[in-house]
């Protein structure tokens, strides 16, 4: 086996970043473009030094006229490393990004679910990071958006969605899969440039390297770490505030996304806090009550009662739910 830079790039990463444990079984999502090339390729190479049990698994979406040619593509290759295989085809063709990406996280965790794999590990790099980033700054969002491609998270209570290669950029694994002579398969539809991601991919990010930074991806990443570190820590703040708030009223204290109807947050103990802490308490609270992710304005009408005059009151959330001031209290029914 050729050890290269990118290997122990990625074995340092692996460790340091406790991604994985020795001996886990891990099922990678190979789609049979570059990224997931890479990414395969890395980890045969390091299984023998972690003693990983590896399995591979394409998700057919039925979007593409070749995609059944695809998949036999990746089994193939999944036979020739010796490696477990497993299919998971659409019943109907999915043409929405939103709704491929959910369809697919489902279908991964039912695989590793009935395999007994604790880990699902995508192929997700540097420049999808950095594409999440502009892609969701356009839409508007706060720092949770920016940050929103981590190095882990959890699909189920028993299996880790695992992204190792968020520190390498697309041209790095398209010059690994070169120098190994792997064979990606060349999906159609990242050049439609109907799709955003596609036009931030092959128009905007090209346009910012070459007019402001050649390095703008590795840099907007970076960003993106930095903001995961600090969103988790502001989370936590909000979280212990909230919990205090709510304490010195009727005892919710647990954090539940269940909804906590009639519920009240004490005034004096918000005020003290800085706004950022107060906004984020709010998008807690929401989190409880609203089927949908709250916006800006529902944020806002809410966190504005912390020094409203006693009486007032919003309009009806989404559902009917409306916040009222009642002295030193926010009382939402």
């Amino acid at each position: 086996m050729v050890w290269t830079p990118l290997h122990a790039k990625i074995h340092r990463t692996i460790r340091s970043r406790h991604l994985f444990e020795r001996k886990q079984r891990l099922l990678i999502a190979v789609s049979g473009g570059q990224d997931s090339l890479c990414l395969i390729k890395l980890l045969l190479d390091l299984q023998s030094k972690w003693g990983w049990d590896l399995g591979i698994a394409h998700c057919d979406h039925r979007w593409r006229s070749d995609s059944q040619a695809n998949a036999h593509h990746v089994e193939n290759l999944a036979k020739t490393w010796d490696t477990s295989f497993y299919l998971e085809t659409a019943n109907e063709p999915i043409n929405s990004e939103a709704t491929a990406r959910d369809w697919r996280y489902q279908a991964l965790s039912a695989i590793a679910k009935a395999n007994n794999y604790q880990y699902i590990v995508t192929g997700h790099t540097a420049s999808d990071r950095a594409e999440t980033l502009l892609y969701n700054l356009i839409r508007g969002t706060g720092a949770d958006g920016l940050q929103a491609l981590t190095w882990q998270r959890p699909l189920t209570t028993s299996i880790m969605l695992v992204r190792p290669l968020l520190e390498i950029t697309r041209p790095q694994t398209e010059q690994f899969c070169q120098d190994f002579n792997l064979p990606i398969w060349e999906d159609s539809t990242n050049q439609d440039l109907q799709y955003a991601r596609n036009r931030i991919r092959q128009e905007l990010i090209p346009y910012l390297r070459e007019n402001f930074n050649p390095q703008v991806e590795t840099a907007l990443a970076q960003t993106a770490e930095l903001l995961q570190a600090e969103v988790e820590y502001l989370e936590q703040a909000a979280q212990q505030l909230r919990e205090k708030a709510m304490s010195c009223g009727i005892g919710h204290e647990e954090d539940s996304l269940t909804p906590l109807l009639p519920l009240r947050l004490n005034r004096r103990v918000l005020q003290k806090a800085p706004l950022a802490l107060q906004r984020r308490v709010m998008r807690q609270v929401l989190q409880q009550i609203l089927t949908d992710a709250a916006s800006f304005e529902h944020i806002e009408k809410l966190t504005a009662l912390i020094t409203a005059p006693n009486r007032s009151q919003t309009d009806p959330f989404p559902g009917g739910a409306i916040a009222q001031v009642e002295g030193d209290w926010i009382c939402l029914k």
